[in-house]
C-alpha cells in the first residue's frame, strides 16, 4: 500500500504534457494501481494466514535442536492415554543410565552436571585482575582440588578440631578425668551452633519471625538426624542395611582417629560406645514430630518468653540443670548480643522438648558428648584424605545406592557455588547468562499471574472476601530473575566476603572458616531488621523458588535454558517448561503451607471458615489421589499424600494456570511454526514438554531414602497426577472417558 501510495503521488506532481493523453492514461494507471492494491492485500492477508497455520514448520535451529529432543525422549509406541510419562520419556528412560557416583538422574540433573562443567571452567580461569571475592572463591576452589595437601594433612585437621571442642571420648584417653568434670550440655551444644553452625539435641537459629516477617528471632526446633528420617531408625526391612551401615560407619571413624592419634585400639569397647550412641541418637529420633505431623504453620509457632521457656522445658543432665538462657547468651556471645528472660523465643517442637528431658537424664555425659562429636564428624570426613572417605563407601552405598565418589572437581565446584554463591555466580552469568531472557521470563509471569487472578475469580469453593484478599497475595508477589544486580557491583561483592581468608594448602580450615562466617551473619540478624529484597537463591543454580515470609518467587539464570526456557524455542514449549514452572512457583503462595500468610510474609488466617474448610476439603482429595499411587522402586511403598501436598497442589495450580495463559498468548500473537519431524500439534506440544521436564531414573536405595524425605512426589507422579486432573490434556490427546490418564473422579484446588 505505501509504495502504491508515493507512485501516485508522484504521477499526480508530474502531469504528462498533452492534456487528451493525460486524461486517458491516468484513468488507466488508477485503474491498474486498484487491482494492485488489491492483489497486495490478498497477498499480505495469504502470509498472515499461513504464518498462523498449524502446519507451518519452524525450521530454525532451536527447533531442530528442539524437534531432535522431543523424539529422542519419547516412545511413540506407548499410548499416551494409558501412560503419559512413558509415552513422553520412554526414550529418555531407555538411552540413560545412572552414573555410579549418583542416585538419580534426571533432566535437572544433566543441567546440573553441565553447569559444573561451566563453573569448573570459570574457577580454574588464571586472576585477570578479579575483584576480591572472586579471587577468593577461586582460592577456595583450588584449596578443594589440591588433593595432594588433603592426602598428606591425613585425619590431622579433624584431630586438631577435636582438641578444640572437649574431644570426642570414645577417640580419646582420660575423657572423663579431662573434660568429664567440667562438661556441661549448654557448652558443648552452644560451641557446636555458634561456631560451627551445627544443630544437634536442640535446634536454635535466628529467623524471620513468622507473624512478623520484618523481624528476625529466636526459634528453637528438634534438631535432624544423622539418617534421613526416623523410620530407618526402625533398623528393620527395608531400613536395616542402611542401619548398620551407619553403625559401622560410626566404629569405623571412631577407630580411624585413635589410629592417627597413636593411642591403643580396642574394638570390643569402641562398639560398645558407639551402640549407646545410636541407642541414644534412636530415642532422640523417637522423640521427633513426624514429618506429616509439622506440615501446619499455626500449630508449630508457639511464641513465649525465655523465662517461660525455661520453666516449661526444664531439663536435667547429670543431676545438672540445663540453663536456657546461658545456652542462648553463649551462643550470642559470639556476635556480642545478650539476651534476657524476657526476651521473645518461638519453639517449634514443644512436645519434642518435653520428651528429651527425660531421654538425656538416663545418659551419661560422656555418652551425650560421643553423640555430638560424632554428629560434627560425620559431616567433616569427607573433607578428609581418601582413608577417612573410604570410612563411609557402604553407608552411601545403603542410602544412595552410590558405589563411587562423584569427581572432586564436581564436588568442589557444588561446594564453593553453595559457600560463596554471590561470587560463583557472577562468573556463571558474565560467561553464560546473557540476560535477554529476564524480559522475557518477566512478560510470563506477568501472564501467568493474570490467568491465576482470572481462575480465583471463576471458583466457586471461595467466597468474595477471600477471594480479594487471594488477589491482593498474588498481585504483591514479589519477582526475583537471573541474577541480584549487586552481583555486578565489585564493592558490594567484595564487602559480602570480607571477613574470609582462604588458604590453597588448608582446605578443612577453609571449610571452618566459612561455617563460621554463615553463622555469624545469621545470630547477628537478630537485632536487624528483615531485609525482603534479599535473593533467597544464588545465580548459578537449575531451581526456582518461593518465600513465604517475603512473598518472592526467584527464577535464577541456572534455569533459564532449554528445555525450560529458550528464545528460540516455540512458546508452546516455554510455556509448558517455565511456564508451569512460574505456575507452580506463584501457586506455592496459595498450597497448604503458604496459604496461611498474607501479601506481606506474616502469618495470619486471612480466610473465611467456610472457604478454608472447602480449601481443605479439596486438598484431602489431592492427598487421597497421591497417597494411592505406590512406587516399585521404593518396595511397592505409597507415596505421602500429606508430605508431598504442598507441591501436587502446586504442580496441579502451575500446568494449568501455564496452559490457559498459552491459550491466551496465541489469541493475542498468533501461533508459531510446528516442530519439523514432530507429528504433534502445539497444545500436544505443550503437555509434552511438560512432561520431558521430569524424565529421570533413580536408585531402589534412593527411592526409600526420598519417600520418606522428599516433598515433591517422584517425577514421573508429578506428570501423571497433574495431567490426570486436568481435562483440557484429555481433550488435546483425545483420551476417552475411564483411560488411565483420563479417570472420571478429578482433583482440582487452584
Amino acid at each position: 500500500m505505501g509504495k502504491s501510495e508515493s507512485q501516485m503521488d508522484i504521477v499526480e506532481r508530474n502531469p504528462p504534457k498533452s492534456k487528451k493523453s493525460c486524461k486517458s492514461w491516468t484513468s488507466l494507471e488508477i485503474g491498474l494501481t486498484t487491482i494492485v492494491v488489491l492483489l497486495l492485500i490478498v497477498l499480505i492477508a495469504l502470509i498472515a494466514l499461513y504464518a498462523t497455520r498449524k502446519d507451518k514448520t519452524c525450521t530454525t535451529p532451536s527447533c531442530v535442536g528442539a524437534a531432535a529432543r522431543i523424539i529422542e525422549n519419547m516412545d511413540q509406541a506407548a499410548d499416551p492415554c494409558n501412560n503419559f510419562y512413558q509415552y513422553a520419556c520412554g526414550g529418555w528412560l531407555k538411552k540413560h543410565v545412572i552414573p555410579e557416583t549418583s542416585s538419580r538422574y534426571s533432566t535437572f540433573d544433566i543441567l546440573r552436571d553441565e553447569m559444573e562443567v561451566i563453573l569448573k571452567d570459570v574457577l580454574e580461569k588464571p586472576d585477570n585482575g578479579d575483584p576480591e571475592a572472586i579471587q577468593k572463591a577461586k582460592t577456595l576452589f583450588k584449596s578443594c582440588t589440591n588433593q595432594t595437601a588433603i592426602e598428606r594433612k591425613g585425619g590431622a585437621p579433624l584431630i586438631s578440631m577435636l582438641t578444640d571442642v572437649f574431644e570426642w571420648p570414645v577417640a580419646a584417653d582420660n575423657w572423663d578425668e579431662t573434660h568429664g568434670q567440667n562438661w556441661t550440655l549448654e557448652a558443648i551444644i552452644g560451641e557446636m551452633t555458634s561456631t560451627f553452625g551445627k544443630r544437634v539435641v536442640i535446634d536454635l537459629f535466628v529467623g524471620t519471625d513468622d507473624k512478623n516477617s520484618n523481624v528476625h528471632i529466636i526459634h528453637i526446633d528438634q534438631p535432624n538426624l544423622g539418617l534421613p528420617s526416623r523410620d530407618y531408625y526402625e533398623c528393620t526391612g527395608a531400613y536395616k542395611e542402611a542401619c548398620e551401615a551407619y553403625f559401622l560407619f560410626m566404629i569405623n571413624v571412631a577407630t580411624l582417629v585413635r589410629k592417627d592419634k597413636h593411642l591403643n585400639i580396642n574394638n570390643s569397647e569402641i562398639r560398645n560406645e558407639m551402640s549407646t550412641v545410636l541407642q541414644l541418637e534412636k530415642e532422640i529420633a523417637n522423640a521427633t514430630a513426624k514429618t506429616e505431623d509439622r506440615t501446619d504453620p499455626n500449630k508449630l509457632y508457639n511464641k513465649m518468653t525465655l523465662s517461660n521457656m525455661t520453666s516449661n522445658f526444664p531439663l536435667t543432665i547429670d543431676s545438672k540443670s540445663f540453663n536456657w538462657k546461658d545456652f542462648i547468651n553463649q551462643i550470642l556471645s559470639k556476635v556480642s548480643l545478650n539476651v534476657t528472660d524476657s526476651e521473645p523465643v518461638v519453639v517449634y517442637a514443644p512436645n519434642y522438648l518435653k520428651k528429651l528431658a527425660p531421654i538425656l537424664s538416663r545418659y551419661q555425659p560422656r555418652d551425650i558428648q560421643n553423640y555430638i562429636m560424632w554428629r560434627k564428624v560425620m559431616d567433616l570426613v569427607g573433607s578428609l584424605s581418601t582413608t577417612y572417605k573410604e570410612t563411609r563407601k557402604a553407608f552411601r552405598k545403603a542410602l544412595y545406592g552410590t558405589t563411587s565418589e562423584n569427581a572432586v572437581w564436581r564436588k568442589c565446584a557444588n561446594y564453593v557455588n553453595s559457600n560463596l554463591d554471590k561470587a560463583v555466580g557472577r562468573l556463571y552469568v558474565d560467561d553464560a547468562f546473557a540476560g535477554e531472557s529476564k524480559q522475557k521470563v518477566e512478560e510470563l509471569i506477568e501472564q501467568i499471574r493474570e490467568v491465576f487472578v482470572q481462575n480465583l475469580h471463576a471458583l466457586n469453593w471461595m467466597d468474595q472476601e477471600t477471594k480479594t484478599k487471594a488477589e491482593e497475595k498474588a498481585r504483591a508477589i514479589r519477582q526475583r530473575i537471573g541474577y541480584p544486580p549487586d552481583i555486578k557491583n565489585n564493592a558490594k561483592l567484595n564487602a559480602e566476603y570480607k571477613g574470609l581468608n582462604f588458604s590453597i594448602g588448608e582446605y578443612f580450615k577453609n571449610i571452618l572458616q566459612n561455617m563460621q562466617s554463615r553463622q555469624t551473619k545469621s545470630l547477628k540478624k537478630l537485632r536487624e531488621k528483615v531485609n525482603k529484597e534479599v535473593w533467597i537463591s544464588g545465580a548459578a543454580v537449575v531451581n526456582a523458588f518461593y518465600s513465604s515470609s517475603r512473598n518472592q518467587i526467584v527464577f535464577p539464570a541456572g534455569i533459564l535454558q532449554p528445555p525450560f526456557f529458550g528464545k528460540g524455542q516455540p512458546s508452546a514449549l516455554n510455556f509448558g517448561a517455565i511456564g508451569m514452572v512460574i505456575g507452580h512457583e506463584i501457586t506455592h503462595g496459595f498450597d497448604d503451607n503458604g496459604r496461611n500468610f498474607d501479601k506481606e510474609g506474616n502469618l495470619m488466617d486471612w480466610w473465611t471458615k467456610q472457604s478454608a474448610r472447602n480449601f481443605k476439603d479439596l486438598s484431602q482429595c489431592i492427598v487421597n489421589e497421591y497417597g494411592n499411587f505406590t512406587w516399585d522402586l521404593a518396595g511397592g511403598q505409597h507415596l505421602s499424600g500429606i508430605n508431598t501436598l504442598g507441591e501436587n497442589i502446586a504442580d496441579n495450580g502451575g500446568i494449568r494456570q501455564a496452559y490457559k495463559a498459552y491459550q491466551l498468548h496465541v489469541k493475542k500473537s498468533g501461533q508459531d511454526g510446528l516442530l519439523p519431524g514432530v507429528n504433534l500439534n502445539h497444545n500436544q506440544l505443550f503437555f509434552l514438554n511438560f512432561a520431558q521436564v521430569w524424565c529421570g531414573i533413580y536408585r531402589p536405595e534412593y527411592a526409600v531414602n526420598s519417600i520418606k524425605t522428599d516433598v515433591h512426589s517422584p517425577g514421573k507422579f508429578r506428570v501423571l497426577g497433574s495431567l490426570q486432573n486436568f481435562e483440557e490434556f484429555s481433550n488435546a490427546f483425545h483420551c476417552t472417558k475411564n483411560d488411565y490418564m483420563n479417570p472420571v473422579k478429578k482433583c482440582r484446588v487452584w
